[in-house]
């Protein structure tokens, strides 16, 4: 009941429900919050405001909980020669507020484009020390990270303190927030603990020296896919498996020779024990932990009573090794493909048709009628790995080309297209930009499934504009980018 016995003025309680999300707390008031959203739609309150970080908050929530409000809502601060009013610049507050609804624009949303140039060149031209001190945070920390594309955890830690330093501050909710990071920080350890005992008992370190110790790390990829207490064993179960497409990803890209990897396509295709006799004895191991692991999967779903989508994720799991057997066959050839061969191949080795409904095994409300959706690559799951692909082939080009790996987005898009390298990354980040606003699209309604659904592949995404911020690969090198991240969110409690 903490909106509803709120005063009855709606804006208090928009931006009460935005404090909660951005607290990172809002999961505790999930049916209260969305009651609260559609009657503020259904009356139409967006209409009588006039005023910019009103009017951007409102349309930013709406749409983030999946109600079609139009952004035609802007036009009313624009003046008569068709751009944005310069009065606007002496509002900072409302700048950011438009910024941050920026990113929830979908096609069509042409005022949106021009409003995100607009509200970033203004903020970044702010002097320092102009601000208070806290809004300046605020616009230093969501030029660099947007509210919308970010990790739910990390906005979390950010907003907390910030919020701490904001004199009208609840202090019971600041205490709530403080002290439900910390538990769910606690239970996340632990569910870390259980995954690094397991990965230490397959002694993949000994086994293969060339495979990546990269436990934390897939770790935290599955907190910022759901981080609630509810998904502790979905949590573990999609950890696993990141960490097996990891070590698998490995031999086709490091280790393994082309012969060899015939044979292991060959295995995983057939999904049958008995094929690890024609494998080499270095490949032996990952072959049988394979099976192992997806076998664990039913033996869960079924002590669970969940829906048996174990079936679905061993398909993807194939798919993806075919594909991975592809890219080797392209380096070790010297061959490079047309743009289109390359992405329609990449957008399987980027994992995501296999994560997503991999994320689904240890949900309960995830159906037989999910798995199918979730499977036939519906436009959201494609738009979130197309942006994972690109966005990994701007970051990743450099070192690729310094391995020898011709077979890139980048490249593949410069010989076709006659580009320079500084080109062809622009029209893959366009390509990129495009896709969110597909994905945008994708969470309106009326939807296919229910957000708890789309919400996993929307974390996904929110994971790549994280992890490769300034173009740079935060999980092959955790130090950039993600390093910091996860000892907020794994080591370091907050302080009380």
């Amino acid at each position: 009941m903490i909106i509803s016995t709120t005063s009855n003025d709606t804006i208090e309680k928009i931006h009460l429900i935005d404090t909660l999300e951005r607290l990172g707390i809002s999961y505790h008031y999930e049916e209260e919050i969305e009651d609260q959203i559609s009657k503020m739609f259904d009356q139409n309150v967006i209409r009588e405001e006039d005023d910019l970080y009103k009017v951007a908050l409102y349309f930013r929530l709406f749409r983030q909980h999946g109600y079609p409000i139009s952004s035609d809502h802007f036009n009313q601060f624009k003046g008569n020669n068709g751009k944005f009013k310069e009065t606007l610049l002496k509002d900072a507050k409302g700048l950011l507020c438009l910024y941050e609804a920026a990113h929830v624009r979908k096609h069509g949303d042409d005022i949106l484009e021009e409003a995100l140039i607009f509200a970033t060149s203004h903020l970044e031209k702010i002097t320092p020390n102009t601000l208070d001190s806290t809004l300046e945070k605020q616009v230093t920390h969501a030029l660099m990270q947007s509210l919308h594309r970010g990790i739910s955890r990390v906005e979390a830690h950010f907003n907390i303190s910030i919020y701490e330093e904001c004199e009208s501050r609840n202090e019971k909710l600041l205490r709530l927030a403080k002290l439900d990071y910390n538990l769910l920080q606690v239970i996340h350890k632990e569910e870390l603990s259980e995954l690094t005992q397991w990965w230490k008992d397959l002694d993949f370190a000994s086994k293969l020296s060339y495979v990546r110790d990269r436990m934390v790390e897939c770790f935290f990829w599955t907190v910022g896919v759901y981080f609630e207490p509810q998904y502790s064993q979905a949590r573990i179960m999609l950890a696993k498996c990141i960490a097996m497409i990891s070590v698998i990803d490995d031999t086709y890209d490091s280790y393994g020779t082309l012969d060899e990897l015939v044979v292991f396509t060959e295995a995983v295709d057939r999904w049958d024990v008995s094929e690890v006799d024609r494998l080499p004895n270095y490949m032996k191991p990952i072959y049988t932990i394979l099976l192992d692991l997806f076998e664990e999967y039913q033996i869960e779903v079924k002590k669970q009573d969940r829906c048996n989508g174990v079936y679905y994720v061993k398909e993807a799991m194939k798919e993806i090794v075919r594909s991975y057997y592809i890219e080797a066959e392209w380096f070790i050839e010297g061959k490079i493909p047309s743009f289109k061969e390359y992405l329609s191949n990449a957008l399987i080795t980027g994992t995501y048709y296999l994560l997503a409904p991999a994320s689904l095994l240890g949900m309960r409300s995830a159906s037989k009628e999910t798995f199918d959706w979730m499977i036939n690559k519906p436009q959201i799951l494609v738009a979130s790995a197309l942006i994972g692909r690109v966005i990994d082939d701007i970051a990743t080009y450099k070192i690729e080309k310094e391995k020898g790996q011709l077979v890139t987005g980048i490249e593949c898009y410069m010989q076709e297209n006659n580009l320079s390298v500084e080109e062809a990354s622009a029209k893959l980040s366009e390509i990129a930009e495009n896709a969110w606003k597909d994905l945008n699209k994708e969470c309106i309604k009326p939807t296919s499934m229910p957000t708890e659904i789309l919400m996993r592949v929307v974390n996904l995404t929110r994971l790549i504009d994280v992890v490769y911020k300034n173009n740079q690969d935060g999980y092959s090198n955790p130090k950039n980018n993600v390093k910091s991240v996860i000892e907020a969110l794994l080591v370091n409690p907050i302080n009380m």
